[in-house]
């Protein structure tokens, strides 16, 4: 790259170069899907050449900064300041500058904080932390992610996303002090691995359809399971006994699924609901009334799965419009000065049925 021309654009910016600067070029960054360079530090990108490229690269841009972040258009030596969602030039070449995003935008600088956090000068509550005792805080930061999940809020989910990467960040980084593994390792190991099992994206493998690519899916995990020696391992062996029940369930299914067990036509499935419906009538001791209701709950998790519905989050929606509306009821108790108990179960009905109507 023409160090000069770096030299000029800067004398026309009337900017003294930063102490970071990320250079790139028009055509390979146009090509990218999400910025290369972190957005804590300044970034040149030169040789943008005409106004296709340019809405390209601000598509790009898109991905990683705000619509309103003012950047600086570099066109015959002289410059103009305007918002990245307007980014277009009038020439047939072109540098754009982007200003940083300032401290903390990036995720080398997470990396440098939750460092900090178990050094020692760090925090004492983080450094006692071992991959033990951070269990627990991943499992309620994820199901706390999955509540602001299933009330669309995406403020909430923004929140939660960032709490719940702060905990794989600590383990990550626990694990470099003990000379485990590093972060750079965790990327690196999920990188090779999303290239490695779409063949069809990043490769010249051709794939009709969803059904396809699982159905590739499995192929390639077998085939990894041979190479790492894990060739006695079933289809679903890889499935955590730990998950909630229906998505253990519906996990089992669809795995099950990708290599053809499975009803030929969604009448099955429902004729089951009602075979195990019956059984559950039949039932004439307790041990048998359970088993033949964990045959009627997988029943009707395999109808979510055939409908598209994630069974788990369908349950927990179900819950929490229970919630609303049974508080609906208390409330209404409240109001006529009673208890819930107090009130007849044609009055918890009318209050019940005010609450759904709400």
């Amino acid at each position: 790259m023409d160090i000069s021309l770096i030299a000029s654009v800067f004398d026309a910016l009337r900017l003294r170069p930063p102490s970071k600067l990320a250079l790139l070029e028009g055509r390979e960054f146009a090509s990218a899907h999400f910025p290369p360079t972190p957005p804590d530090v300044d970034a040149l990108i030169v040789d943008v050449n005409s106004r296709e490229q340019a809405g390209q690269v601000k598509q790009v841009l898109l991905s990683a900064y705000p619509q309103g972040h003012i950047i600086k258009v570099v066109e015959n030596g002289r410059w103009t300041d305007i918002r990245l969602d307007e980014l277009e030039i009038h020439s047939s070449e072109a540098c754009v500058y982007i200003p940083s995003l300032g401290e903390g935008t990036s995720f080398e600088s997470f990396a440098e904080i939750v460092a900090h956090l178990r050094a020692p000068d760090g925090c004492p509550w983080d450094r006692e932390q071992t991959h033990q005792t951070l269990r627990t805080h991943l499992l309620e930061e994820a199901y706390e992610t999955l509540a602001a999940m299933d009330a669309d809020d995406p403020a909430s989910m923004m929140e939660e996303f960032g709490d719940l990467l702060l905990q794989i960040m600590l383990n990550s980084q626990i694990a470099r002090e003990d000379d485990e593994f590093t972060i750079t390792e965790v990327i690196k190991h999920i990188y090779d691995k999303i290239i490695r099992r779409h063949p069809h994206v990043f490769g010249d493998l051709r794939i009709e359809g969803v059904g396809g690519v699982l159905q590739n899916w499995e192929k390639l995990k077998a085939s990894e399971r041979d190479t790492n020696g894990e060739a006695g391992k079933g289809l679903l062996d890889g499935v955590p006994l730990a998950l909630p029940a229906l998505t253990q369930a519906q996990e089992y299914q669809d795995r099950a699924a990708r290599v053809g067990f499975d009803w030929p036509g969604i009448e099955g499935v429902l004729d089951k609901i009602a075979e195990e419906i019956q059984e559950v009538k039949q039932a004439t001791n307790g041990e048998e009334l359970a088993d033949e209701l964990g045959d009627l709950f997988f029943a009707l998790v395999n109808l979510a799965r055939w409908k598209k519905v994630d069974a788990e989050s369908a349950l927990r929606a179900c819950n929490l419009r229970f919630k609303r509306r049974f508080a609906h009821v208390e409330q209404g108790a409240q109001e006529q000065g009673k208890k819930v108990s107090e009130l007849s179960l044609d009055e918890m009905e009318s209050l019940w049925q005010e609450a759904k109507r709400r």
